[in-house]
């Protein structure tokens, strides 16, 4: 796939992919609008680590309630888009094994907002595999804007057959 997947030279702990477009990612996990929350991902080296990139608008529609005179991305938008960003991670790495499989949301632990975020920013969410047992996952993460930390989190998930 030459439009949606560019390479970069392999990293120790597994390949390294540089941009996976909206496309790829909507054959990695099934969410569309207006809940796919990830527009790019960036840097994914699988088994370890990825980037989603989140463009905030002022289109989004949680934006006609959260809040009209005052609108700011709901931080359990921003903590879907984390876990978003895991679910292509874990796809690109199970590779063809991932074949009718879903990622499953387990638990939220030590969950920050730090500022708020807000039409106009683009969110970078950072996402880390700490571990895996089995069909377990656990990941850490960081979502920033403008290379502040805006909300991070820990989360575990589980992937099971569809």
């Amino acid at each position: 796939m030459a439009d949606s997947e560019d390479k970069a030279p392999e990293s120790a702990g597994g390949e390294t992919l540089t941009t996976l477009d909206v496309g790829r990612i909507m054959q990695a996990i099934p969410h569309r609008f207006p809940f796919l929350l990830v527009d790019r991902v960036v840097d994914l080296v699988r088994g370890q680590s990825c980037t989603g990139i989140k463009n905030v608008t002022i289109n989004e529609h949680v934006f006609q309630g959260h809040f009209p005179r005052h609108p700011v991305f709901p931080g359990v938008m921003i903590i879907e888009s984390m876990a978003q960003t895991a679910g292509v991670l874990v796809v690109e790495t199970l590779g063809p094994e991932a074949q009718g499989k879903l990622v499953y949301f387990m638990s939220v632990e030590g969950a920050k907002f730090r500022k708020p975020v807000v039409p106009g920013d683009q969110m970078r969410v950072h996402v880390t595999k700490l571990r895996q047992r089995g069909n377990v996952w656990k990941f850490s993460a960081e979502a920033k804007v403008d290379g502040a930390v805006v909300a991070e989190a820990t989360y575990a998930a589980m992937i099971l057959d569809s």
